[in-house]
């Protein structure tokens, strides 16, 4: 279970997070702050690069109100990196194949055949279901997707493959997840957690993941940046191998409302004890409409498209992020 008092922060919980408590100095009437989600990915949870997160984000302005270890026996059991990575994570683990919302009409002309035959001979499948089908582990996935016979995209993060492994031949969806997913679920790996807040007057959200953070590809990060700074020591800071755009380090929230989303998922954090989520609800939205968006649903935009929710609030400060979430909620009601 999850904790909040005014005062302190206690994160306490019985398979795999640590105990840690953190003050607090919010009240009522103070101005909303940019507040983001900040983890040190498996690959690179050393003390060092602990430690080396810690001390940047507080050299940069950053306040750190809670830090917290979950462990990947905990990702696995509560399927939180399916959740984070719900778009790509929905067709590969959560979803069984006759619930996946494929177009009936672009698999048919993809495959030559029906999507109700298949379905009926049950030759479609999960990428998690794959896995159990054909007697693999993820790797093993991973390398026969590469084989695959043909690859269709249907959308953003939805892929079908027709995968044959051990005398069987499926139809597999998003079966390159697996081997991602892997990373954070494996016997003794964690991540470090931290929840940040930063006034938008001293750093902007921008500035906070470009010049904080710094890009996908740590090699192209500013001189000081957390993925560029990992990447020069990474051996000094006890990685086992050399950063790239994949394993990069360390994750943050692309917007107030991106950060909002992961404190749901990860950290099982209330929307209403939420300050960003409570100025929200304050604002209109449903606390339904706020869970629905918090897996980055496509909704209708400003200029009459249909888009990816993340994607319209990237880089925005705080104020900015409610203003435009109030709109879309009007667009969408």
């Amino acid at each position: 279970m999850i904790f909040f008092s005014m005062d302190f922060l206690l994160f306490t919980a019985t398979a795999g997070l640590s105990i840690w408590k953190a003050k607090s100095d919010k009240t009522c009437n103070a101005p909303l702050t940019n507040s983001a989600f900040v983890f040190v990915k498996p690959h690179a949870n050393t003390a060092s690069v602990q430690d080396l997160v810690r001390n940047t984000l507080q050299s940069k302005g950053v306040t750190i109100l809670s830090e917290v270890c979950i462990s990947g026996e905990t990702i696995d059991e509560k399927k939180l990196i399916d959740q984070h990575y719900y778009a790509i994570a929905s067709k590969a683990t959560i979803l069984p194949a006759k619930d996946i919302p494929v177009p009936a009409d672009k698999f048919q002309n993809a495959f030559g055949e029906s999507w109700e035959t298949v379905l009926a001979e049950n030759r479609a499948c999960n990428a998690m279901e794959a896995c159990k089908r054909f007697g693999c582990d993820a790797q093993q996935l991973d390398e026969a997707w590469g084989k695959a016979e043909k690859v269709e995209k249907f959308g953003g993060g939805f892929y079908c493959g027709i995968v044959s492994m051990n005398g069987q031949k499926l139809y597999v969806f998003n079966a390159f997840f697996m081997s991602m997913r892997s990373k954070f679920v494996g016997a003794g790996t964690s991540i470090y957690c931290f929840v940040v807040e930063f006034s938008p007057k001293t750093i902007s959200w921008s500035d906070f993941r470009n010049i904080v953070l710094g890009p996908t590809d740590p090699a192209d990060g500013p001189p000081g940046s957390l993925r560029k700074a990992i990447l020069d020591d990474y051996t000094a800071l006890g990685l086992a191998e050399k950063p790239n755009k994949g394993d990069n380090g360390v994750h943050a929230s692309a917007s107030p409302f991106e950060g909002l989303a992961e404190r749901m998922n990860w950290l099982g954090t209330k929307i209403s004890d939420d300050s960003f989520g409570s100025a929200l609800l304050a604002a209109g939205l449903s606390e339904k409409t706020i869970k629905d968006w918090s897996v980055d649903p496509r909704v209708k935009q400003p200029d009459g498209s249909m888009g990816s929710v993340f994607d319209a609030l990237e880089d925005m400060d705080v104020d900015e992020c409610l203003e435009k979430l109030v709109l879309l909620n009007k667009l969408n009601a």
